[in-house]
């Protein structure tokens, strides 16, 4: 593999970084599962979900939450080609959310909620390059919810 071959698989894994951050954040969380592999893998502490039917569901649930407002902000990736077909990256994760009125456009910032990283996996599949595992791993949680 050459490095332009190389800069284009890191290029498509981060295309999948930024377009989950942007469906979640913008009332389109079940076209997540659609970045997912058939049999890919979501998870995080409290919650799994195998495979993209799952994944779907799950978002879904998110995505009718009218009433949170968030943004993914996402920096440092850092993706590890593997081989022609397999890649792996994290990226620091800041999340910021707010539960309030559906449909306002602004909402009270009173810090981030969560600072951690999503630990994913990609493939290369027939319907191109996508995320077969993505785990996120919290680091710094807001006081109100660590101490539940």
């Amino acid at each position: 593999m050459d490095d332009i071959q190389r800069m284009q698989i890191e290029r498509e894994c981060d295309r999948l970084v930024t377009a989950y951050c942007h469906l979640v954040d913008h009332g389109e969380a079940a076209k997540i599962a659609d970045l997912f592999s058939e049999d890919g893998v979501w998870t995080s502490p409290d919650f799994t979900a195998n495979g993209r039917e799952e994944v779907r569901k799950a978002m879904g649930q998110r995505q009718a939450n009218e009433a949170r407002m968030s943004r993914h902000v996402c920096n440092n990736l850092q993706v590890e080609v593997i081989d022609a077909d397999r890649a792996e990256g994290v990226v620091y994760l800041t999340l910021y959310r707010h539960d309030g009125k559906p449909g306002r456009r602004l909402s009270p910032l009173s810090g981030p909620e969560l600072v951690g990283e999503y630990r994913d996996s990609f493939v290369r599949t027939e319907e191109g390059w996508k995320i077969s595992r993505r785990e996120i791993v919290v680091s710094f949680l807001r006081k109100e919810e660590s101490e539940k």
